[in-house]
């Protein structure tokens, strides 16, 4: 019996291997299938009470406390004393626009998580049960995962909404009519008033449409881009499809690329409402109507140069992309310029009676030149008398040290070398150990030292 059997795994190897690798394949075929069909029963069955459940409650909920949120609002921002009267009149005229963006984006917004929620997560919950060890419990938890535990879950997605309204909101208003005091107001000049409100309208009028076109020219190639991408994936076993357990819910991704893509659009063209609005702000920290505008025209150019690098198009953008910010000052801390001011009692023995201007970095705490030399310790040497009518003086730089003083000390060191040497050979030195470290230097021991 053991040598027909070895006789069948001798001569036929290959083609048992070839057909053991093609039941695999259709194992998995046949997983996903099943995976599949069986997750869309459930989101159909399980789906729509999760979505009505979460609809209802997140629209109850705005609904209820809107009066309530408009109130709390208008009282918090005539008792804060953060911001003065201008930007008071400012956020007043602005709240009916923002609180209509509150009840249109929360409204459709919730929908469109309710019904994400409520049909995927079942359909997702099963071909996460492959995950699991054996294949009694695959194919139980393929069944049961997804059903009870979704309608329970979008039950406490509205409690936590409502404890965000309800409970975070007036807690975040109370911090800011309590904590006025402890800080400095933001003011605004009444006359940047028009122009926040007029940039404001600018940004929604130019930015949505023009997201909303970029974002629609650039979805098939996202689509195309995402299929080819997944596929190459699944060819060569890489991302995603790295695991054979990973297979079945890598191969729904492919399924569901496209809602992604839709997904991506809706995103961007609801975050271009955003985006607009914030031209305002950029008018109130700038001062300055002409950079608003600027950043209204820069924005699109920045989120399509966005889109390119994200989907591996051309670098860059053909759009017009102004600065909307001022460029900092160049009298920044970390450089400063310094001249040979603060060294007093110097001669140069050039003639010239003030040094160049250093760009010095800035170093910290501030200390002498000495000091900084004997914390390094390049060059060990001693200070024994100055040539060329240089006297060395302790001085402090303001939290920098000169380049040029550093130079000339090195400079200075190199010259006493030798008069240490001469001086030396006269006896009159220290001694060889303290200036060179137990090595006689050769001119000494020729007897060729002099003084300078």
């Amino acid at each position: 019996m053991d040598s027909a059997k070895a006789w069948v795994a001798a001569n036929y190897a290959e083609p048992m291997a070839s057909m053991q690798h093609s039941l695999r394949v259709a194992y998995v075929v046949f997983s996903f299938c099943a995976a599949f069909f069986l997750g869309g029963i459930k989101a159909m069955v399980v789906g729509p009470v999760a979505a009505a459940l979460m609809i209802l409650g997140n629209v109850s909920v705005i609904l209820v406390l809107f009066p309530a949120h408009v109130w709390w609002t208008i009282y918090s921002l005539i008792k804060t004393d953060r911001i003065n009267a201008g930007l008071k009149l400012a956020v007043l005229l602005a709240l009916p626009v923002l609180f209509g963006l509150w009840l249109g984006l929360s409204i459709f917004g919730g929908a469109l998580v309710a019904l994400g929620y409520g049909f995927f997560t079942p359909w997702i919950s099963t071909f996460e049960a492959f995950r699991q060890e054996s294949e009694a419990k695959k194919f139980v938890h393929g069944i049961v995962d997804g059903t009870w535990g979704t309608i329970k879950g979008s039950c406490t997605v509205v409690r936590d909404f409502a404890d965000i309204c309800f409970h975070s909101y007036p807690v975040y208003l109370k911090e800011l009519r309590e904590s006025s005091h402890n800080r400095e107001p933001h003011s605004i000049r009444l006359l940047d008033v028009p122009s926040c409100i007029v940039v404001a309208l600018l940004g929604l009028v130019v930015d949505i449409p023009l997201y909303t076109v970029i974002a629609l020219i650039k979805s098939p190639y996202m689509l195309f881009k995402g299929w080819q991408r997944l596929l190459h994936d699944l060819i060569s076993r890489e991302g995603p499809f790295l695991e054979t357990v990973c297979v079945p819910i890598a191969g729904l991704a492919i399924l569901f690329w496209p809602l992604v893509v839709v997904g991506s659009v809706l995103l961007a063209i609801v975050s271009s409402i955003f985006v607009g609005l914030y031209g305002a702000v950029i008018v109130f920290q700038e001062k300055s109507f002409q950079r608003g505008v600027s950043y209204v025209v820069a924005m699109v150019a920045e989120f399509d140069e966005y889109t390119n690098d994200w989907l591996y198009l051309r670098e860059g953008t053909i759009l017009p992309k102004p600065s909307y910010r001022k460029r900092k000052s160049s009298n920044s801390t970390e450089f400063s310029v310094r001249t040979n001011a603060s060294v007093k009692g110097a001669e140069y023995p050039s003639g010239s009676g003030e040094a160049p201007a250093m760009l010095v970095p800035n170093l910290a705490p501030a200390r002498s030149v000495r000091e900084a030399i004997q914390e390094v310790k390049m060059v060990q040497f001693m200070l024994v008398d100055v040539p060329i009518g240089w006297k060395i003086r302790e001085f402090s730089v303001d939290n920098s040290v000169s380049i040029y003083c550093i130079r000339k000390i090195l400079t200075m060191a190199n010259n006493m070398g030798g008069h240490d040497e001469g001086m030396r050979a006269e006896g009159q030195g220290p001694s060889e150990p303290e200036c060179h470290y137990g090595r006689r230097p050769e001119r000494v021991a020729k007897g060729k030292g002099k003084r300078p």
